[in-house]
């Protein structure tokens, strides 16, 4: 047999691109080791580089309204302050606080499972010390008003620190997010969650 006819029996088994005729590369295979935009491929997120809320600023602005709070009542002592803007700050810290956690439950993809393994310890040890401190509080004699603020105010920053605390550890977690499949001109294309052909493409 010539040299001519064996290269052409070569090429009908394995193909012009080296591989068994109707095999396709593995790293061209969607999710594939060479990564690929196909519906079951993940992509890894730049977690250095992604844009997230605002919420350990939410979160250091929150302290500050509580601190702010407790020097106001402490700057009367021993005497009771007026507690008209003791509650005022008290709404706004609550405000804080609740439109952070909102916020924060919005965001996807997101490494909740060390969020929330950071997140308990810290809450435990916090709610220690904020216990700690209403005994002072009422051992001291602190009655009525102005102990209902004092107490709020050690619920939102017992809270808050281990809010700030998990966020920060957990936003630097590696996570990954599934790749949109995307058509010829380079638009996503939206991917059924069950059978059928997508949108913009032919079936079959």
């Amino acid at each position: 047999m010539s040299l001519d006819g064996m290269a052409g029996g070569t090429r009908q088994v394995y193909g012009d691109g080296g591989c068994e005729a109707g095999s396709v590369p593995q790293s061209d295979a969607p999710g594939g080791p060479a990564g690929s935009t196909g519906a079951g491929a993940v992509l890894p997120i730049d977690v250095y580089g992604r844009r997230l809320p605002p919420i350990s600023e939410m979160a250091i602005t929150t302290i500050a309204v509580v601190v702010a709070g407790g020097v106001y009542l402490a700057a009367y002592l021993p005497r009771h302050a007026p507690l008209g803007p003791a509650y005022g700050v008290l709404a706004l810290a609550v405000v804080l606080l609740g439109t952070n956690v909102g916020v924060l439950a919005r965001v996807r993809p997101f490494a909740w499972g060390r969020f929330f393994s950071v997140a308990r310890w810290a809450l435990l040890a916090y709610l220690v010390f904020a216990g700690i401190l209403e005994y002072v509080f009422v051992l001291d004699g602190t009655r009525g008003g102005l102990l209902v603020v004092l107490t709020c105010m050690l619920a939102i920053y017992a809270v808050n620190i281990p809010l700030l605390l998990a966020f920060s550890v957990a936003r630097y977690q590696p996570v990954a997010e599934p790749a949109r499949e995307r058509s010829g001109d380079g638009s996503p294309v939206r991917v059924p969650a069950s059978g059928g052909a997508a949108p913009g493409r032919a079936a079959g």
